[in-house]
C-alpha cells in the first residue's frame, strides 16, 4: 500500500438530500477534493505546474451514510504503481464509530498540461504517493 492522506469532512446542510444523508454526488465530490488535495500537498511544484489529471472511471461501494452534522474521516492511498499513464487511486470514509461506510477506487491518468496529452507516470512522479519499502 502506498503512503496515505487523511483529513475529515462534515455534512452540511447543502450536502443533505431528500433522503435526509449525503447524496451520492457529494461522496463523488469528496473523492475529487482528497485526490486534488492529495496531489497538491505532495507532488512537487514542477509536477503540480507541468501535469494535470483527469478521471476515467469511478467505482464506488455505499455500505452506509451520514446525516447533517456527521463527520467522516477520509482517507486515500495508491493501492498500485501506476501503469503507463493511469494509476488506481482508493480512498475509505469511515464513520464515527471507525467502520467504513463509502469506499471508492477510481481510475486517473495523468497529462501534461501544455499538450494535453497522456503521458506516462515517471518514477520520480510516483514516488511521494508510494511507500517506502522496509
Amino acid at each position: 500500500m502506498s503512503a496515505a492522506y487523511t483529513r475529515n469532512f462534515t455534512a452540511e446542510t447543502r450536502h443533505i438530500d431528500e433522503l435526509g444523508h449525503v447524496n451520492n454526488t457529494v461522496w463523488l465530490q469528496w473523492v475529487q477534493d482528497i485526490a486534488t488535495e492529495h496531489w497538491n500537498a505532495v507532488a512537487d511544484p514542477e509536477h503540480r505546474d507541468r501535469f494535470v489529471w483527469v478521471v476515467t472511471r469511478h467505482e464506488i461501494d455505499y455500505r452506509g451514510n451520514v446525516r447533517e452534522g456527521e463527520r467522516v474521516e477520509v482517507t486515500t492511498y495508491i493501492p498500485d504503481p501506476p501503469k503507463g499513464a493511469r494509476f488506481d487511486r482508493c480512498v475509505d470514509f469511515r464513520d464515527e464509530s471507525g467502520k467504513v461506510i463509502v469506499a471508492a477506487r477510481s481510475t486517473w491518468a495523468m497529462l501534461e498540461r501544455a499538450s494535453g496529452r497522456l503521458v506516462r507516470i515517471r518514477p520520480e512522479v510516483a514516488a511521494p504517493f508510494m511507500a517506502e519499502s522496509d
